[in-house]
């Protein structure tokens, strides 16, 4: 039986950093272990026994043959983990046949001797041709083979037992090299093309080869090889099984090993996406059917959501500083939301820190956070000079992730997939992730008002995903505990001993965009509107300012809300209000949008319209559209019936009275045959005042877009 062992001492040779060398001596001293080499030259040198046996620039050369781990063969555990249960009860069973032959015991010890063991013809005193012959007969085999089995156990226990056929795997086609390099090659430039067929392949790469190499000196191969070839390079270049898009995201892989950033605690990186739910919602606004979009913040340590946006058919650069700026100030609980999803005013963990007053007050939505790096893609929205000036400020560094590489925002990707497949698809207006998942007319199912669908998506956010394990929020001391996020920050800040918090909340508005103009007797003017309030300057006084008007002061508006601007005083850096001189006739907030959409609905139905006048017909159509009975939902749609018969310029949505779903509903015939005819509105009169009273909701949908 070979060794493994090799003897080290006087006259034992080595291979040290190339040259050959001998041991003449050994020594013990108070250091350790030493030796003594020389080599071909005569040349002595002493070294430690550690650094002989144990550097990579020695090399024992033994004297004898012996097990190396440059043999061709496979080590056992690797030819034993190839049998099915079958095939290695069977090389168990036929390894107790060898041992018994050599020792007279399956088990090869006297003390687990099985009964009837050793029988007489596998006795010590037999020759072992008469047990070789014995074996041979009770088993049905040749000598032969029982020898090779002897000779393969001697050498390699149980696995050389196992037959090396089996192990051979599934015959591969035996095709020339310079044939199959020429398919993947063909393969590889229909990555960005339409996917063809194999047969397509097929017979470009033969005419490929054939131009190449000439006839007839590349073997081609049948049609049947040429197809079990293309089906093992599909595992290498995926061409035909999966959809074009997810080929072309296999093929943009990095070649080299995957890296990415590993956030340590909570704040360290801040991820922001923006993407289109896979649903229908209403506008209350403009009356329309809209696709929203939803742009999101997660904190990557902890996959906490500290921030989101549902904003319609596009996003704006606005929209993203809002979302950054909710990282700054989350937005209060609601008031139904159950105590494990809400957190303390303060946003440190309850279980970190006890506070009677954060416990039992209305609490926030998400934690606090100022992220250090915020990871963003490519798009206009995020790599805006607001936004990153205002970063600078902050000091939040910005770092782009690399070009049509979603896995470089991997957490949040994954998120907007769970947010599909834990909400959306419950919710009635739900599209499908694509054109071969949509539904007939998902639209007509569609009554969520945008404002209803962030509450819940904020909502499950909170209570859901926030509250659930996650398979990837682990702690590597403890590998089978998954976590939530809300345990991950709590785990985060007892790791860090630290969060990152605002210090002054003040800094929100140097998210808003800046506007400006010059201060009149009246106040400000800003698109048509004029503002006033304390701490406004004076008309005389010249501003400080090189701005890109006259005169001009920088005031900063919200696209959300323009019933009131912000301005700082250039002398004592105190922020003031300015308030819309029509603020109190809408009693809300008022987007900049909706002030344009009055306006053109204003200047449709009268003769001399005004802000005031706008501002009041809108807020008629508004509170009525917003109404939460399912009565007032019916008569938002009948306005926008109305709406959709004034003659306004395009916003680039479909007109609700043009869908499909909508003129079904209506009696009217679906297919868009002529132009649609304007159409009176309805009168509002008792009858719908009669509408208010209890519905059954199960009922609600079957009939929500009929006339009353």
């Amino acid at each position: 039986m070979s060794r493994a062992g090799a003897r080290v001492g006087v006259g034992t040779r080595f291979r040290y950093d190339g040259e050959s060398v001998e041991v003449v001596e050994l020594a013990a001293t108070t250091a350790g272990n030493e030796v003594v080499l020389k080599d071909v030259h005569g040349c002595v040198r002493r070294l430690s026994l550690k650094e002989l046996l144990f550097s990579d620039r020695a090399e024992i050369v033994p004297d004898q043959a012996g097990p190396s781990a440059g043999d061709a063969g496979e080590i056992a555990s690797v030819v034993l983990s190839q049998l099915r249960d079958d095939e290695r009860r069977k090389v168990l069973e036929r390894a107790e046949h060898v041992r018994e032959v050599l020792t007279g015991y399956r088990s090869r010890s006297a003390e687990l001797v099985r009964e009837g063991e050793p029988r007489a013809e596998y006795g010590a005193r037999e020759p072992a041709e008469v047990k070789y012959a014995a074996k041979a007969r009770e088993l049905g085999v040749s000598v032969r083979s029982i020898k090779q089995w002897v000779a393969d156990f001697r050498r390699h226990g149980e696995a050389g037992l196992v037959s090396k056929h089996g192990l051979s795997g599934p015959t591969q086609p035996s095709v020339d090299d310079r044939w199959v390099e020429t398919a993947l090659e063909v393969m590889v430039e229909h990555t960005g093309q339409s996917k063809p067929s194999r047969t397509l392949v097929i017979e470009r790469t033969r005419a490929r080869v054939v131009a190449r190499f000439g006839p007839e000196v590349v073997p081609q191969p049948s049609r049947a090889t040429a197809f079990r070839v293309l089906e093992g390079l599909e595992r290498r270049h995926p061409l035909f099984r999966l959809s074009t898009k997810r080929n072309r995201d296999i093929a943009d892989r990095p070649e080299g090993p995957y890296g990415k950033l590993r956030p340590t605690r909570p704040g360290e990186y801040l991820l922001m996406d923006t993407t289109r739910l896979d649903v229908f919602a209403f506008d209350p606004l403009t009356l329309k059917w809209v696709q929203a979009e939803l742009t999101v913040a997660m904190d990557w340590y902890t996959r906490c959501m500290t921030g989101i946006r549902l904003t319609p058919v596009s996003t704006k650069a606005v929209d993203v500083s809002a979302v950054l700026f909710q990282s700054f100030r989350p937005r209060p609980a609601g008031r139904d939301w159950p105590r494990g999803a809400v957190w303390p005013e303060h946003g440190i963990p309850r279980t970190v820190l006890v506070d009677v007053d954060g416990a039992m007050g209305g609490g926030l939505a998400s934690p606090p956070l100022v992220p250090e790096t915020v990871v963003v893609d490519h798009g206009r929205v995020y790599v805006s000079e607001h936004l990153t000036s205002v970063c600078r400020r902050m000091g939040i560094s910005i770092q782009p992730a690399r070009l049509r590489t979603g896995r470089d925002k991997g957490p949040v990707e994954r998120f907007f997939r769970t947010l599909r497949e834990g909400l959306l698809e419950a919710l009635p207006g739900y599209k499908g992730p694509d054109i071969h998942g949509r539904g007939e007319f998902p639209e007509g199912d569609a009554f969520f008002f945008l404002d209803e669908l962030e509450e819940i998506i904020r909502e499950w956010i909170a209570v859901v995903y926030h509250c659930r394990p996650h398979a990837s929020l682990v702690d590597p001391g403890l590998p089978g505990l998954r976590m939530s996020p809300a345990q991950m920050f709590e785990h985060g800040m007892a790791r860090a001993g630290y969060i990152e918090v605002p210090r002054d909340p003040d800094l929100a508005f140097e998210f808003l965009a800046t506007k400006w103009r010059t201060v009149q007797h009246y106040g400000v003017e800003i698109d048509r509107r004029r503002y006033r309030g304390p701490g406004l300057p004076a008309p005389g006084i010249r501003s400080p300012y090189d701005g890109p008007v006259a005169n001009g002061w920088p005031f900063q508006v919200d696209p959300d809300d323009i019933t009131r601007i912000y301005f700082r005083d250039p002398a004592t850096r105190v922020w003031h209000t300015l308030a819309w001189e029509h603020a109190p006739v809408a009693g809300m907030p008022l987007s900049e949008d909706a002030l344009v959409f009055a306006r053109r609905l204003a200047a449709a139905k009268y003769r001399y319209p005004d802000d005031r006048l706008a501002v009041a017909d809108l807020l008629e159509r508004w509170i009525l559209g917003l109404g939460t009975t399912l009565a007032e939902r019916r008569m938002a749609l009948r306005l926008s019936r109305e709406q959709a018969a004034l003659e306004l310029p395009s916003t680039g949505g479909p007109e609700v009275g043009s869908l499909p779903s909508v003129r079904r509903a209506l009696g009217e015939d679906p297919r868009p045959a002529e132009p649609p005819v304007a159409e009176p509105a309805p009168e509002a009169g008792d009858d719908d005042e009669a509408d208010l009273g209890p519905v059954d909701e199960d009922d609600f949908y079957a009939d929500a877009l009929e006339d009353v």
